[in-house]
Order: structure tokens, then sequence, then C-alpha cells
């Protein structure tokens, strides 16, 4: 695992150096988006951890998803949020990029459909969890019923304020059944979402990525962190903790991300199920084909 010297001179897991600590107020203006923490030196750096990356993770899917064939249920949750530009869509190219994607379930979620407004908020997220043995992956998720719910006062404030510990019953009811559930707060700084909407405008083929919407959403960034900095408070528990990772350098956004995977793979730990059939027996039949 990826670790740092604290200063007492002890071992520090990335999980524990960017996890947010839950109950506690979170300040998101003191947090330095450009920021590396135990990461590697720099982009080159960071690129060659990355490609290092690819194998353990290769290995540790394919025995998650072997282990769920004798009956293992766990499975892990990736959940992406963060302001616009701040690299939801970019994570899961590169990082979900280094799975066998036969065993990710990617859900990006959008505005509600009529339908769905006609259900409870959760009903939408609970249709398109992962399975056991999967690794799933939600480009925004149901935060946004607390998050843009909340700056666009979409529902009433008690509704909002109630869905914080339903999401928090709903989070612990998945890791009771199994689910390791990773949530990252992709951390961007104002002055870097401008640099990446004005890179959209220059460059033609980017064009499709850019809504003019993103200015009028900007101009509410304050309440968008306020909104964010209530989330992480009240909702980064011992069973589903927030990690908040600086995004403004991309290369540590994509590698935190894939090392957060490995840490929380890696003590899964699954193995590959022992043989239910006579070995030796198969073995002989081939031979004397």
């Amino acid at each position: 695992m990826s670790r740092k010297r604290s200063k007492a001179g002890a071992d520090v897991s990335l999980r524990e150096s960017l996890r947010v600590p839950g109950g506690k107020a979170v300040d998101l203006a003191s947090h330095d988006a450009r920021r590396t923490p135990a990461g590697p030196g720099d982009k080159k750096a960071g690129r060659a951890a990355m490609t290092r990356l690819a194998d353990p993770l290769a290995d540790l899917q394919e025995r998650l998803w072997a282990a769920s064939t004798a009956g293992d249920r766990r499975r892990v949750l990736l959940v992406l949020q963060g302001m616009d530009t701040s690299g939801k869509g970019g994570t899961v190219k590169h990082v979900i990029g280094l799975f066998n994607p036969s065993g990710c379930r990617i859900q990006a979620f959008k505005a509600p459909t009529p339908k769905e407004r006609e259900h409870p908020f959760l009903w939408r997220v609970k249709k398109v969890l992962p399975q056991a043995g999967e690794l799933g992956i939600f480009d925004r998720s149901h935060y946004e019923d607390v998050l843009i719910a909340r700056v666009r006062e979409l529902a009433p404030a008690a509704e909002i304020e109630r869905r914080y510990d339903e999401i928090n019953r709903f989070e612990k009811a998945l890791s009771d059944d199994g689910v390791t559930v990773i949530k990252c707060f992709l951390h961007i700084s104002y002055e870097e979402q401008r640099d990446r909407l004005l890179k959209r405008l220059d460059r033609p083929h980017k064009h499709w990525k850019f809504n003019v919407s993103d200015i009028d959403e900007r101009a509410l960034w304050p309440a968008y962190q306020r909104a964010y900095e209530i989330a992480l408070e009240r909702c980064s528990t011992r069973h589903a903790p927030w990690y908040l990772v600086p995004a403004d350098r991309k290369w540590y956004r994509n590698w935190a991300v894939s090392r957060l995977l490995l840490e929380h793979l890696s003590e899964l730990d699954p193995q590959y199920p022992k043989a239910d059939f006579d070995v030796a027996e198969a073995r002989r039949r081939l031979l004397e084909e």
C-alpha cells in the first residue's frame, strides 16, 4: 500500500491521509486542491506509478469475481462526486480503464426523470447497485439530492435535512450486506475550473462538453462549496467514509483514486475458490483422450 511517514514515524495509509473525519466541520477553502499528499513526486512519476498499479488491481478484481462464483457476496462501490470539470469522467476513463470492463458496472446520474421523481430519491440508486463480485462506479450519485437539491432549492429544506440520515442508513445497510463503499470528493479549485472551462471553449472538439449553464452554476460556487461541506461532515462515517482527493492535478487525482481502490481491495483479500471436483481425475481423463 502507499504510505507516508507520520511525525511519530508510524506508517499512515493513503486512506488515513485523505479521509474526512465525520462529525467535524469541514472548510474546503483550507484544503489546497493542488496538494499531492503521499503521492509520487511529479506527473511523470505519477503516470509510471499508475502503470504499476494495473496488474495488482486486475488480479484483485479477478479474485473478487472468482470468489463470487463460490457464494462470496462482497462487492465494491466507488462514488465520484465533485464540481463540474473536477474529473469524474476522466477518473472513470483512466482508473476504471485498469480493470476488466466485464466486471464493472458504471452508472452516471443525471437529473431525475419524471418517473424517478415519483419515487423516493434512493429508488433509482438501489436499482443500479453492483452485484456480488462487481466493481460499481457512480459518476455523481445519491448525493446530488443533498447538493444541487439544496443549492437550487429543489426540495423543501426539512426534506433535504432528513435525507442525510437516510443516506447514512442506506450506506450502513450496504456495508452490512458486503458492499465496500469508497466515496471520493474530487476537490477542484475555482481557478482551475475556470481554466478547464476555457480550454473547452478553445478547442472545437471539446465544445460538446461545454454548456452555457456551466457559467451559471459557477456563480453559485460558494453555495455548492457549503453544500459539499455539510454532506462531507454529516455523511463521512466509519462504514462509508468520504475521501477528499485534491483534483487540480489530474495525474494525482487518478493515482490517488487508484491507490484507494488498491488499499480497499487488498484489505478484502478475496481468494480464488477451491475446486469442487477431483482435479487429478480430470487431468487423468484429459490425458487419456
